[in-house]
């Protein structure tokens, strides 16, 4: 005899064979065209934190098309989930674009980063079609191989001091409530999406020091592997910079800047700012769907 559970599960689930239905449900009517590309990397998403901008995501997720979707590292931060448990509806909605993507075709990549660190010991298996990596290696339409990796492995304060890293990352969090709370005030006075706290790293010297060190380093370690580029994350710094014959290229974050790289059916690789292209605002259909940003209030619990 059949129970109403069963009833529910064919609503959700395709007999045949087990796959979630959702995954065929088609985007909204009168979402606009999407664009398409041959290449899209994103990094540094830290789904399970107040600072996500998740809403941004999945309005500039349903806007493009792409081949490969390359997951450059602490989409999930497990730092955080560590310490509370921090998982709104629109933070499930980026995962279950990111599986409908692969779902249609999409091969998409995940390349474990530091924030998301356990994953690695699964490096080498698929699941919902997401293949999970360590590094990777990415050949452009114009020949070009670029190594792809998260790039925390060159962040010297994260590899030799892993204290001073969850210091500075606690740090890095009260700097990011502040930026939560001062768009929550912003959001109320009618205006876009701004980052506070990617404004206060560019006007402190020592964080400018430090992103050129990084980029030295890892442009370095492609040169000395005989890659012609390396794209990575980690740093939220979104860069497109030439060093010598390589190019170093960084896709940035999902927490601050809201930025891509993308690559074309010509090898052109670019950096797509969606808060620059949107006014920092998600389509009315994301914004309805996905609920109310966060709220100031919410932001100091």
């Amino acid at each position: 005899m059949r129970t109403e559970v069963d009833t529910l599960l064919d609503q959700y689930t395709r007999p045949a064979t087990g796959i979630p239905a959702w995954l065929d449900i088609p985007d909204p009517k009168g979402f606009r065209p999407k664009r398409k590309y041959r290449t899209i990397w994103i990094s540094d998403i830290h789904l399970g934190t107040r600072g996500c901008n998740a809403a941004l995501l999945v309005d500039f997720l349903r806007s493009v098309q792409c081949e490969t979707l390359y997951l450059v590292g602490d989409i999930v931060d497990g730092w955080r989930l560590r310490k509370g448990w921090y998982w709104p509806d629109a933070h499930n909605e980026v995962v279950r674009r990111i599986l409908k993507m692969a779902h249609r075709g999409t091969r998409v990549v995940f390349i474990a980063g530091n924030h998301d660190e356990m994953l690695r010991d699964y490096a080498g298996l698929t699941f919902g079609g997401v293949e999970l990596a360590l590094e990777a290696v990415h050949e452009t339409v114009d020949g070009r191989k670029l190594l792809v990796t998260h790039g925390d492995a060159f962040d010297g304060v994260v590899l030799y001091h892993k204290w001073l890293a969850f210091l500075g990352d606690k740090a890095y969090g009260m700097l990011l409530r502040a930026n939560i709370a001062f768009n929550a005030v912003r959001r109320r006075l009618h205006m876009p999406y701004w980052s506070l706290s990617a404004y206060m790293k560019k006007k402190v010297k020592n964080a400018v020091q430090y992103v050129c060190s990084y980029e030295e380093a890892v442009a370095a370690e492609a040169v000395s592997r005989g890659f012609d580029g390396v794209v990575c994350g980690h740093i939220h710094c979104a860069e497109i910079r030439q060093f010598g014959g390589i190019t170093y290229y960084n896709d940035g974050d999902w927490v601050e800047s809201c930025t891509a790289l993308t690559e074309d059916f010509e090898g052109q690789i670019a950096i797509i700012d969606w808060v620059a292209e949107t006014g920092g605002h998600a389509s009315d259909m994301t914004v309805s769907e996905l609920g109310a940003p966060v709220t100031a209030a919410e932001a100091g619990a």
